[in-house]
């Protein structure tokens, strides 16, 4: 129902996480509202943490072990069983998967309209700031765009079957689960990472496109910083640093994997599906980071 063609040839979203028909809204709203708070803390988000470690940030290595180690408790764990009995049964059903242009309007030439126009707005509201119209705001975002588009074309594409011979059904080979595509994200990956470290002589451990992602984005980072002769290695200033940055890691962790993503996997992969619930996830996000960021704008005046 929701088709864009790609060079690949048609993308089904529908079969994306981001466009179920049933959402766990408290637990949505809950673990993005957590991941803001906790990336604050943490000096960073699950993709800048990557990008400061490949520049030698021991603090970011501490928040990625972390991270990691939360983020699975909360999809295998005891944060995860918590998740499963208290947040995922209060759920809504959304129309259509939670798909905005048909939410908003029934007529598929309005449809149309709305897909090209969300997009259009948001960049207006970018370019009409001066910062918005920096060179590097819109070289950087129009690369990290396409990064997103690269991750959904090689998900339905080069990493598709469209009928496994074993199950008959299409198989996404590049996804961690083989039946859901997984878009762009950083927060489950990071789970990924150590369990194919920790289990990696068993055969059903895999290297999927998101761990393959984690890995290039901290190589090509370390490769950027040696070149530009900015790689220093760099720790901790106190206590109190190091306390912000290990819970900040543990909310990240907790938080992504709740809210089914972080400020890439919801915040671009799952607000590129026009998707109602990643825009609220996403607005949870901003919310948490604000909180945050004024307790820490406190904090400093009150020192």
């Amino acid at each position: 129902m929701f088709r864009y063609s790609l060079w690949c040839g048609a993308a089904p979203l529908e079969n994306t996480l981001y466009l179920a028909h049933s959402w766990a809204w408290l637990s949505g709203v809950a673990g993005g509202f957590i991941f803001g708070v906790g990336m604050v803390l943490a000096s960073g988000c699950g993709s800048k943490t990557l990008v400061r470690l490949g520049a030698g940030n021991l603090k970011s290595l501490c928040v990625f072990l972390v991270l990691g180690v939360s983020a699975y408790a909360a999809l295998k764990g005891v944060t995860g069983v918590f998740r499963a009995h208290f947040l995922d049964p209060i759920r809504i059903n959304l129309p259509a998967g939670g798909y905005l242009p048909s939410l908003l309007s029934s007529n598929t030439t309005l449809q149309r309209i709305i897909q090209f126009g969300i997009p259009l707005a948001l960049a207006a509201w970018v370019f009409a700031r001066k910062a918005g119209r920096n060179a590097q705001v819109v070289v950087g975002g129009a690369g990290i765009g396409l990064c997103a588009l690269a991750a959904w074309a090689l998900m339905f594409g080069l990493a598709c079957v469209a009928e496994h011979p074993n199950t008959l059904e299409p198989a996404y080979l590049g996804s961690y689960s083989g039946t859901r595509p997984d878009a762009l994200s950083f927060v489950a990956p990071y789970a990924h990472i150590l369990e194919w470290l920790m289990y990696y002589s068993d055969t059903r451990s895999v290297l999927t496109v998101g761990v393959v992602v984690c890995l290039g984005v901290v190589f090509g980072s370390a490769c950027s910083a040696v070149m530009g002769k900015q790689f220093r290695w760099e720790s901790f200033s106190g206590t109190e640093d190091m306390a912000n940055h290990l819970i900040g890691g543990v909310l990240m962790g907790t938080g992504g994997v709740f809210g089914l993503g972080c400020t890439i996997g919801q915040g671009l992969s799952g607000v590129s599906t026009l998707s109602v619930s990643s825009y609220v996830v996403t607005g949870s996000i901003v919310a948490g980071a604000l909180l945050a960021f004024k307790y820490q704008t406190w904090r400093m005046q009150n020192l």
